[in-house]
């Protein structure tokens, strides 16, 4: 299970998951009881290895999934439809995506976080496209949430909160580690020096205390990880840190928030260390939906619970998290027992802890961490007493109230199976391939059991106590025999590594389970039967009270449950439990409950029923036994703290009621006070209402006046104002009359003037048809002589069509000779057609078919037609309008006839002048010529210049060489160097112990005997003649070679360093003439492109005024009344030269863009040169397109 995710409306639940190798999303419905599957996605179009987050939109309708790296694609589905919606690949440098959410109040926003990705992606037309552009440096964002619509807060890996707004950073702070206050005290305490240890994060692998010691100083440096960020109506909650999270508050300010609280997970007492069992990393939290309390899951897969409201009652005392139920395990389970006279499970686990749970009330009772690693454990019939098996000893412990105490350790060292006889006065103890019978009461060793080759995996007592089944890695199940301690059966199969071993409440058949996916059912040392897995491994094997079921767990992590006798083919029950494989199957007495455990480090309980779905009862009603151990001395010390408590509240009573009667004289006092203050206020709030009231009569009385005062003004002001307006109605009349005769006149003007128009309009149309008419009959004249010529051609078309058909006669008599035979071929052939022409007939029906269709269409196709018709009719409405407009522009072509009279006399001034510019053009193009002559000779230095720069190019790898040549020569002298320095040491401390060997013979230099046999001892020890004579002889060979070798090779590096010198002094000056031959270069072009826009402004001069002149002509002559002998201007001989012009211009533009390409790429060549110091100026760009000639 990798990712979840809950829907808005608390109806469905998605789940990421790995089934046979394939990832799938399967969707369940809670509202239903049980849950049900209501959607599995198992098929998609896309590659994906895994699902590693999931959302749910708002409205619960919309799924968006992110894919793990290196896919790392972005699916959004309809879920209840199973349509991909869209799809989008949301990283390409496969960096890890941690999260992705909805915004909460769109469906078509989400936004995805991960290492250096913070990316907004909006659905819209079938695609999802990014809205947001990610602004400086890239951080690894582990979480984020959305606090509003266009809000999201997003955390860091290095204790940093960011605030986006529609994409934009608004806000940002900073979290720091902090210390809890009773660290602070301790350090205080110790040395200034000591530092808090912390745990390492989730993503890294587990350190050694060792390594922990030297990374203190780094861990405590570094920032905390914002691992987790949740949003409540009054801001969010984030983590900060190992055990910590931090509440934040909205400010008053309008985009900020402070830190309201502080929440620490506690310090567990019971742990083996409680000063690190508060630093875990919080992984995952979230608010209930009332906002009462905040729920956090942690790296060791624990939970805790924290109630909002505690936040307001104490603000002052530091707020802790608690346990949601209970501490669970944080590794894989490797024990798992139960006892008879109790309802208690006992587990152990590879997180060091043993646990005792109650099964009846789902609860834990007790746990104790250790120092070492648990994996093996076993509880007493009784309940009073489990056995641990430790990676150092084996240990038997008590039960207390409230702890496990040992009390007895055996030398069993890693310990991996151990269980207590069904009478509970031996255990079995394993160690190895050795089995070790222990008494209860003595603890006596009282046998050994051997015989296995590997590693015993499982052992199981009958239920009289007298026999023992063990299996082991080698392939053998034995069956012994407690009273002899020898072996009664065995069965060894070496292909097979058992891993469970189970036996009937008769004793007389065993069940064992193993690596060849197989369930063998055991009897008299022979295999009865062998009931296949199907392709699943088990692990784990459990046989009811009853004999009449069979339990068995897998490698996959389910449970299966089968009848005994077993069955052959696929008849038994299968279910999901686990997430890893099975390690322990336990049955309880009664058969009403099966107890199994995992790798995934969860114990489930399991209710079992028959058929009908019916509990089975228990056949004894005898009740749990409710005894429990407690030591003396705890006793003894509860008794002691019951009398303090009993004193303490005793005392507390006496306090607490002399303080409630000082209380009461207190309050006495002060509501006498009070009382007094009251009565003084009412008085003095009675004169002040008097005063008021007899002010309010004074001001009625004065607004009564003002009244009368101002309706007699308004009155006075009304009649003056009618008065006014009288005079000004007759002033205004007499006015109106005037203009109505003035409009009278008007009328009379414009209706002249209207006669007078009609009549010019008259003539001009007149005009116009007396000329379209002497159109029509050039155009008639046009139209016979056509017809003449096609009376023609169909003549000469008769003639070739009797050729032709002569022709065509002769050839078919011919082709009839051919096809006559091929007939006969083809009667043969018709005969296989005939099959097929069955087939061809259905294809006929077909096309009928479709023809019937197409004539369908076609009657459509004529509806249509009718209506073009009538829209046909309507544009020939619209024709008539336009026909209308035609006639009121023909009345303004008139008075733009007197504006092309006018227009034309400049034309005829522009015409002298356009013949001038034409000959200065023509003087401009032979001083371009030399120009172009320059820039053909300077490409030719350019290309001599490149032929150099590879020349030296060469001599530089050469150069480079010998230079590595050499080093390689002083490495090797210096390891001769370094080997003649190890040399000379090894000869001083020779001499060194010579001396103190020489001291201490000196010391003998008054006996003569010791002194002799001394210094006979030196020279034993250090002188041998042959050898010294050979050394010194191969030491001054060895000097000579190594001086005349280093002389010759300092000799060749004093020449070797002159060459570099002088090439580089040969470089530089050929770098800086070409720079200088570069430079001059860029000046001529830079004063040829001036001289260029000279010209180019000259000719856009040109051509502007011959645009009027063209634009003039154009308008003439359709405008006028047409004469039929019109005589071309010069104008329009002169635009062939014009033209010519153009194209030399534009052959120039593209010659000079070539010769700065290469410049450029002659500059890119010296930049790369890395001897070269500065760089070439930069050209001059010009905007080319914007002068083009018009």
């Amino acid at each position: 299970m990798l990712a979840l995710a809950m829907s808005p409306n608390r109806r469905y639940l998605a789940i990421s998951e790995i089934v046979q190798e394939k990832p799938t999303i399967t969707i369940y419905e809670l509202s239903s009881v049980p849950c049900k599957k209501r959607k599995v996605l198992s098929v998609f179009d896309f590659p994906v290895q895994e699902f590693v987050s999931l959302a749910f939109s708002p409205d619960s309708k919309y799924l968006v999934a992110q894919t793990g790296p290196p896919e790392s694609n972005l699916a959004y589905w309809m879920w209840e439809k199973q349509r991909m919606m869209a799809i989008v690949k949301a990283d390409i440098q496969n960096n890890p995506v941690y999260q992705v959410s909805f915004n909460p109040q769109d469906n078509t926003q989400v936004c995805i976080t991960g290492n250096g990705i913070f990316k907004l992606f909006r659905y819209t037309e079938g695609t999802l496209k990014q809205t947001n552009f990610q602004r400086g440096e890239p951080q690894n964002y582990l979480s984020h949430v959305w606090l509003t619509e266009d809000r999201v807060m997003v955390g860091t890996d290095t204790g940093k909160l960011f605030l986006f707004e529609s994409g934009d950073l608004r806000w940002e702070t900073s979290i720091e580690c902090k210390e809890p206050p009773s660290e602070v005290e301790k350090d205080e305490l110790a040395h200034e020096s000591e530092s808090l240890i912390e745990f390492p994060t989730a993503s890294s692998p587990d350190l050694s205390s060792e390594m922990l010691c030297e990374a203190v100083g780094q861990q405590q440096a570094s920032f905390p990880q914002i691992s987790a960020i949740a949003a409540y109506s009054k801001g969010f909650a984030c983590s900060a840190g190992p055990g910590v999270v931090l509440l934040f508050e909205k400010t008053e300010e309008k985009e900020g928030y402070r830190e309201n609280r502080e929440i620490r997970i506690p310090q567990d007492q019971r742990s083996s260390d409680p000063n690190q069992s508060d630093k875990q990393d919080v992984m995952c939290m979230c608010f209930s939906p009332s906002e009462e309390t905040l729920l956090i899951s942690t790296s060791k897969n624990q939970l805790y619970i924290f109630t909002m409201s505690s936040t307001e009652i104490i603000k002052g005392e530091p707020a802790h998290f608690e346990y949601l139920n209970f501490p669970l395990h944080s590794a894989a389970i490797t024990g798992l027992d139960i006892c008879i006279r109790k309802p208690l499970v006992a587990t152990c686990s590879l997180d060091r802890s043993v646990r005792i749970w109650n099964y009846e009330t789902n609860t834990l009772d007790l746990y104790k961490e250790y120092q070492e690693e648990a994996y093996a454990v076993s509880l007493h019939p009784t309940g009073l007493y489990v056995l641990v098996g430790f990676s150092d000893k084996l240990r038997l412990m008590n039960l207390l109230i409230d702890d496990i105490r040992t009390f007895k350790d055996f030398t069993v060292r890693g310990c991996r199976e151990c269980t207590f006889s069904n009478g509970g006065h031996l255990f079995a103890a394993v160690n190895g391939n050795v089995i070790h019978i222990y008494s209860t009461t003595s603890f006596e060793n009282v046998n050994n059991l051997k015989g296995h080759n590997g590693k015993v995996r499982s052992v199981i007592w009958s239920a009289d106590d007298n026999k023992l089944i063990s299996c082991g890695t080698d392939g053998a199940v034995y069956e012994w025999s407690l009273l002899t301690g020898k072996r009664e059966s065995e069965c060894v199969l070496k292909s097979c590594s058992y891993s469970g071993v189970a036996i009937s409440p008769d004793a007389k058949i065993i069940f064992a389970v193993g690596s060849d996916q197989t369930l063998k059912e055991i009897s008299d040392s022979s295999i009865l039967r062998e009931v296949p897995t199907f392709d699943v491994t088990y692990t784990a094997i459990v046989v009811s009270h009853s004999g009449r079921m069979v339990f068995t767990g897998t490698s996959m992590g389910t449970i299966r449950s089968m009848k005994y006798p077993l069955p052959v083919h696929k008849e038994f029950n299968e279910y999901q439990a686990h997430a890893g494989p099975v390690t322990k199957m336990s049955i309880t007495c009664d058969d009403q409950f099966l107890l199994t455990v995992s790798e995934d480090g969860c114990l489930l309980i399991w209710k079992v029923y028959d058929k009908e779905g019916r509990g089975l009862k228990r056949e004894k009603e005898v009740g749990y036994a409710e005894e429990v151990l407690i030591t003396k001395t705890d006793m003894e010390e509860k008794t002691q703290v019951m009398l303090e408590l009993k004193t303490r509240v005793e005392e507390l009573k006496m306090e607490n009621e002399y303080q409630l009667r000082l209380k009461d004289m207190n309050y006495n006092e002060k509501m006498k006070e009070l009382t007094e203050k009251f009565i003084q206020e009412m008085e003095s709030l009675k004169t002040k209402n008097q005063v008021l009231k007899a002010e309010k009569e004074k001001q009625e009385l004065q607004y009564q006046e003002q009244l009368s005062e101002l309706m007699e003004k308004q009155s006075r002001e009304v009649q003056d104002l009618e008065s006014g307006n009288n005079q000004k109605l007759l002033l205004e009349y007499e006015k109106y009359q005037e203009l109505q005769v003035k409009s009278q006149r008007m009328q009379e003007e414009y209706e002249k003037q209207l006669h007078d128009m009609e009549e010019t309009k008259n003539q001009a149309l007149e005009e116009l048809t007396e000329y379209y008419e002497a159109k029509l009959h050039e155009k008639t004249t046009l139209l016979e002589e056509a017809q003449d010529d096609a009376r023609q051609q169909l003549r000469e078309f008769e003639e070739t069509k009797k050729q032709i058909e002569e022709d065509e006669d002769r050839e078919i008599q011919e082709i009839k000779i051919k096809y006559e035979r091929r007939l006969r071929e083809e009667r043969e052939s018709n005969l296989r057609l005939k099959g097929e022409t069955g087939i061809m007939r259905k294809k006929f029906n077909s096309l009928q078919k479709e023809i019937e269709e197409r004539s369908n269409d076609i009657e459509t196709m004529r509806m249509e037609q009718q209506k073009l018709q009538g829209v046909i009719k309507s544009l020939e409405k619209d024709i008539l309008g336009l026909k209308r407009e035609i006639q009121e522009r023909d009345e303004t072509i008139q008075d733009k006839e007197k504006r092309i009279y006018d227009l034309k006399k400049k034309n005829q001034e522009l015409e002298k002048f356009k013949f001038v510019l034409d000959y200065k053009i023509k003087e401009l193009k032979k001083q371009i010529e030399p120009r172009e002559n320059d820039i053909k000779a300077m490409k030719e230095q350019i290309q001599e210049m490149e032929g150099e720069l590879e020349r030296f190019h060469k001599q530089n790898m050469q150069l480079e060489l010998n230079i590595t040549e050499l080093r390689q020569k002083l490495k090797a002298t210096d390891r001769e160097m370094h080997k003649e320095q190890q040399k000379e040491r090894d000869m001083e401390a020779l001499v060194k112990r010579f001396k103190t060997d020489l001291h201490n013979c000196v010391g003998f230099i008054q006996e003569p005997k010791k002194l002799k046999e001394g210094i006979r001892e030196l020279y034993d020890k250090y002188v041998q003649q042959a050898d010294m004579v050979e050394i010194v002889g191969v030491d001054t060979d060895l000097q000579q070679e190594y001086t005349r070798q280093r002389e010759h090779l300092e000799r060749n590096l004093a020449t070797l360093k002159k060459k570099v010198v002088k090439e580089s002094e040969i470089h530089r000056a050929d770098n800086v003439r070409i720079m200088q031959e570069n430079v001059s270069l860029i000046k001529e072009i830079n004063e040829l492109r001036r001289e260029l826009k000279v010209t180019r402004t000259q000719v856009h001069d040109l051509q502007s005024a011959l645009g009027l002149n063209r634009k003039n002509k154009k308008q003439g002559i359709p405008d006028t009344v047409p004469s039929r002998d019109l005589l071309p201007s010069p104008s329009v001989l002169r635009l062939n030269v014009e033209e010519e012009t153009e194209r030399i211009i534009e052959m120039q533009r593209l010659e000079i863009k070539r010769l700065r390409d290469q410049i450029q790429g002659q500059e890119h060549v010296l930049a790369l040169r890395p001897l070269s110091g500065g760089r070439l100026p930069m050209l001059e760009i010009e905007r080319s397109h914007g002068t083009q000639p018009q």
